[in-house]
């Protein structure tokens, strides 16, 4: 059963990345370039990544199958005995040039180790400039999904996902969230059937946002904005991520791991919106996460 599970998400993320690139390429007038990669201890990938595109400014979209001893920096964090782990995947980060338009994060994953095997992921969104409707649209398909699965708990993940993109150090979220969930296991066969459903839905959840937003009218000062938030996003994903902590300890490829890291992006000492600006009040709903649906 865990072999066919396993071969299952293989084909179904290798599938997925194939019509997420295509619907973004389109949109964007712009092809991703692949690069595959190999891993010494067992296993690899391939990313496609885009760069200095109209509509994505930088972005990929990642799937790996990777195999092997049990890193000893993981043991202590992966269910299951045994020596061996493997793990299978789809993950992407989609940068926007337009200020106005969200960043989106979103990744599926299976993790085997010895007899135990369990699914992780989600889809969080993170807005420069916030507009409330993208937002609910987000979620809403999101809940939709949950909706439509037993196992699944939109109020319980949507929580998590907040709590999860967390800049601590900074006292804010890293955006407007969505769903996060892990170690899903239970009825396989069942998780498989929302996982799938989950993550087929990602182009209907961020595609009409990204449409809508691309040709939005922005200046230089939306610009230093959108660069200071993006840095930001570097810091959660280099100080908080566990998906970057795990690709790096497992020997995964560097690439593969920072494409989800913006470029441009900007540090900028003491940077604070302007009392009562769309900057700021963006910033609140950062610091004080909402109910959106």
């Amino acid at each position: 059963m865990d072999r066919d599970l396993f071969d299952r998400m293989c084909s179904f993320t290798s599938a997925l990345q194939d019509d997420i690139c295509a619907a973004i390429a389109d949109l964007d007038g712009s092809e991703f370039v692949e690069m595959p990669w190999e891993r010494a201890e067992g296993g690899g990938g391939c990313s496609r990544i885009l760069q200095g595109g109209q509509v994505i400014e930088k972005g990929g979209v990642n799937v790996s199958t990777v195999h092997g001893p049990v890193p000893p920096g993981l043991a202590g964090e992966l269910p299951g005995e045994g020596a061996e782990f493997r793990a299978t995947g789809i993950s992407l980060v989609l940068h926007p040039r337009n200020p106005k338009a969200p960043t989106v994060h979103a990744n599926f994953r299976r993790i085997e180790r010895g007899k135990t095997g369990w699914y992780g992921g989600g889809a969080d969104l993170t807005p420069h400039y916030l507009y409330e409707d993208d937002a609910r649209h987000f979620h809403g398909v999101w809940r939709a999904v949950c909706a439509r699965h037993a196992l699944a708990d939109y109020p319980a993940w949507k929580s998590w996902c907040d709590d999860y993109f967390y800049i601590g150090h900074r006292g804010e979220h890293r955006g407007v969230g969505g769903i996060f969930f892990d170690h899903l296991a239970g009825d396989p066969l069942a998780a498989a059937d929302f996982v799938e459903d989950a993550a087929g839905a990602f182009l209907e959840s961020y595609v009409p946002i990204l449409a809508r937003r691309r040709h939005e009218p922005w200046d230089e000062g939306h610009r230093e904005w959108q660069l200071v938030r993006r840095g930001r996003y570097v810091e959660f994903n280099l100080v908080y991520d566990r998906g970057t902590v795990f690709g790096l300890k497992t020997g995964g490829n560097i690439e593969a791991i920072l494409m989800s890291l913006p470029d441009p992006v900007r540090w900028v000492a003491g940077h604070t919106p302007e009392a009562g600006s769309w900057e700021e009040r963006t910033l609140a709903v950062l610091v004080e996460p909402r109910e959106w649906v």
